[in-house]
């Protein structure tokens, strides 16, 4: 019972599927197909008719949708393999391919965010225009002080240990 974007039949589906509209989707295909032909050399039809095996994604949009899905439902590899008729590893394999595609369409449309700077400096002239940013950091662990004051002013209260 492999699921397929043909059967999406509404924006409401589309949108808990892929987190796209059907419009914004297809969009994102052209893309995408782009993307796959630059990163091979070849389009998807020419590679799979260049090799002995058989593929479960044969078009452009079936590769999409299984990498949109994939990110927005969470699921595991298995279970992602169930929901679209292939084993653990080769849902691990199409996502893998699917995303490295989908990074390229991004970033060649220029819709990537900046990840990483070099410097300081960098940062701050990427980001001069504008006038406030916020960051959302991931909490780092430290050594909570042995000294009892010190760990007052650290401390929340809020956390319970664990037993």
């Amino acid at each position: 019972m492999a699921i397929n974007y043909k059967e999406v039949r509404n924006d409401r589906q589309w949108k808990a599927s892929t987190g796209l509209s059907e419009e914004q989707f297809f969009t994102l295909v052209k893309m995408f197909g782009e993307a796959y032909e630059q990163l091979f050399g070849v389009s998807m039809v020419d590679r799979q008719n260049n090799s002995t095996n058989e593929s479960t994604f044969k078009t452009y949009e079936d590769l999409l949708f299984f990498s949109l899905y994939s990110l927005k439902s969470g699921l595991t590899y298995d279970l992602l393999g169930l929901t679209f008729g292939l084993d653990g590893a080769n849902a691990y394999q199409n996502q893998a391919l699917g995303l490295r595609v989908l990074r390229a369409a991004l970033e060649g449309g220029g819709h990537m965010p900046k990840r990483a700077y070099q410097s300081v400096e960098e940062f701050k002239e990427h980001w001069s225009s504008e006038s406030e940013i916020l960051i959302d950091a991931t909490e780092q662990r430290r050594q909570r002080p042995g000294n009892q004051q010190e760990q007052k002013e650290d401390y929340s209260g809020k956390k319970k240990p664990t037993p």
